[in-house]
């Protein structure tokens, strides 16, 4: 029996399982050209949203921006309905301290449910733990946003169905969240399990173009596992990193800036 602390929250796993059912009703208000064209473009930015601002800014600041751009990325990540940033963030960065250690929040070791949702899912960890996040946590915009964490999904949500109707909210919101949540765990789940490592990092983190496809250049794991404080993680330019991309692109207007990469002395060696 799991200690009471890791049994599963019903209230989450029942909205866990609505959003799922929810996208059965598809067959009543049928696919129109409109909701599959917010299915694309609700999935691709809100991809760039968890992987730029969730990961890449909050959880491992590898590149600055001004306050108002980061609270931009702080919403635009809490509209994949995946908890407030500084949870997220604050919870990211206890992964990396503990790596499929006993005290890794969702290492795959623990099976693939428990790290693929299983862990967000139970009470345990729930709360937000400030402590790892004070850098963040002083900005009263990103602590009202983290509070009511519901507010970026449902304004996405109601922006669908103004736009695209039922078919709208239903394909272009609850079929691209239900596509986000999943792309986004496999880096917890099968990051740690299947690709190949470059880098003899403490933990078994490994590469995969196949996820990088899927998660905006996530994929390339073991390479961010080797260091953490680089935006780009396609460390080559073999390996596609869209996330990277669009950072170089807002770099060059000057939406953000000192954007981080892979020192020469990592980019020349290699542990495989």
């Amino acid at each position: 029996m799991k200690p009471a602390d890791e049994r599963v929250n019903w209230v989450s796993s029942t909205s866990f399982l609505l959003v799922h059912a929810l996208c059965l009703l598809a067959v009543f208000t049928g696919v129109s050209t409109t909701a599959l064209v917010l299915l694309a473009v609700t999935l691709f930015v809100r991809m760039f949203f968890v992987t730029a601002g969730y990961h890449r800014y909050f959880s491992h600041r590898s590149f600055r921006t001004g306050r108002v751009f980061q609270a931009v990325l702080a919403f635009g990540a809490q509209s994949s309905a995946q908890k407030g940033v500084l949870w997220w963030a604050a919870h990211h960065r206890h992964h990396h301290r503990h790596a499929d250690t006993e005290r890794d929040l969702h290492s795959p070791r623990r099976g693939f449910w428990w790290s693929h949702v299983g862990w967000i899912l139970c009470d345990r960890y729930g709360a937000t733990e400030v402590d790892a996040i004070r850098d963040f946590a002083k900005y009263p915009e990103l602590r009202f946003l983290n509070r009511h964490d519901w507010i970026a999904p449902w304004t996405l949500g109601l922006a669908c169905w103004l736009v695209g109707g039922w078919s709208g909210l239903v394909v272009g919101f609850f079929w691209s969240t239900v596509l986000l949540w999943h792309t986004t765990f496999s880096i917890n789940s099968l990051a740690h399990v299947f690709g190949r490592r470059r880098y003899d990092t403490p933990d078994t983190s490994r590469n995969s173009l196949t996820l990088a496809l899927l998660t905006g250049g996530e994929g390339w794991h073991n390479n961010h596992h080797r260091w953490p404080a680089s935006a780009r993680q396609g460390f080559f330019w073999w390996e596609i990193d869209t996330t990277y991309y669009v950072l170089r692109m807002l770099a060059l207007v000057g939406v953000v800036r000192d954007v981080k990469r892979p020192p020469a002395s990592v980019l020349s060696r290699s542990d495989a």
